[in-house]
């Protein structure tokens, strides 16, 4: 066994050690790649921009519900931008010099995760300040909630696109296969278009889809329609997603850009989705999740339905040189 095998497999103190010296790097070094940034940072502060700008000609008011969906676009564009970077480095040589280092893939796909996390908060947390005091936000939904959906969410889609980088041999092909992926999570989950405006069939089939577990709960969380335990399915499928796309990656990770994946080994994308097979086949045979993504769109359409007054003072709805006039 090799020395980059044993702290892959070694000690915990020695692998988390590497994994949070690998983390740092990667921070560095994903500030210097143009991809990575603007799918992680750039993209998500244009969504904010757009919705800054929508809202303005609409009256300046926005809901939770609105917030929820932005939140999920943001977490949802990890995979991209970490697939983008992982085979970036692959084909400019960067993974063969982390590669003289007695490391294992698995720190450093787990440092992958990490970096994207922590240098995805700052956006997450600017997203939600913007729409609190400047759009008007009227609460802060369940704040537990969101933090846990924003951490697994984040987790797992990361987790996702490494999957993609592994078994990609070129960046043409990464990128084919991250906007066919992107398409089918940005229009199926509710993120975009609510599920509850979609034929029953749209609905029954974006059960299967994990970007459809993570909108749901962050559109819940924001709006507050339901209780914590409501959120089980959600971060139990993204948790058990997570922990199955990280094996899976590990499995399959390539540090040389001359080793090439054969065809058959994409079959394990499939093999990753099967967590989310099992939650949507339960959802559709006894489950309530569509249940709550409607009941949360009519919160939404009630709270949106109703304008905003603002209140008078006290004592200051009649004039006292009036009321001799009564």
């Amino acid at each position: 066994m090799s020395a980059s095998q044993a702290i892959d497999r070694g000690s915990r103190p020695k692998y988390f050690a590497a994994t949070w010296s690998l983390t740092k790097v990667r921070m560095l070094l994903a500030m210097r790649n143009r991809t990575f940034f603007f799918f992680s940072l750039m993209m998500p502060m244009l969504f904010l921009i757009a919705l800054v700008i929508f809202v303005g000609r609409h009256g300046g008011f926005i809901s939770e519900y609105a917030l929820g969906d932005l939140l999920t676009l943001t977490v949802m564009g990890s995979f991209w931008g970490l697939s983008v970077q992982l085979v970036t480095f692959r084909e400019q040589g960067i993974l063969r010099r982390f590669r003289l280092a007695p490391i294992g893939a698995g720190p450093l796909l787990a440092s992958s995760i990490l970096s994207n996390y922590v240098m995805t908060l700052p956006t997450l947390f600017v997203e939600i300040l913007v729409c609190r005091w400047v759009l008007h936000i009227q609460n802060w939904g369940n704040p537990w909630a969101i933090f846990l959906l924003i951490t697994f969410g984040s987790a797992a889609f990361s987790a996702f696109g490494l999957i993609i980088a592994s078994v990609t041999n070129t960046m043409q092909e990464t990128q084919l296969i991250n906007q066919l992926i992107w398409l089918g999570f940005l229009f199926l989950s509710g993120a975009t278009v609510p599920l509850s405006l979609m034929p029953m069939w749209i609905r029954r089939a974006a059960l299967f889809m994990p970007a459809t577990y993570l909108a749901a709960g962050l559109q819940t969380s924001t709006t507050n329609t339901v209780n914590f335990f409501d959120l089980a399915t959600d971060l139990l499928g993204l948790a058990v997603s997570l922990w199955v796309a990280f094996e899976i990656s590990r499995r399959l990770f390539r540090w040389e850009p001359e080793a090439k994946v054969p065809g058959r080994a994409k079959l394990w994308v499939i093999a990753a989705m099967i967590p989310f097979f099992v939650f949507g086949a339960y959802e559709n045979l006894h489950g309530h999740l569509l249940d709550h993504i409607d009941q949360t769109l009519n919160f939404h359409s009630i709270a949106a339905s109703q304008p905003t007054r603002p209140a008078l003072p006290a004592q200051a709805e009649i004039p006292p040189q009036l009321s001799n006039l009564r």
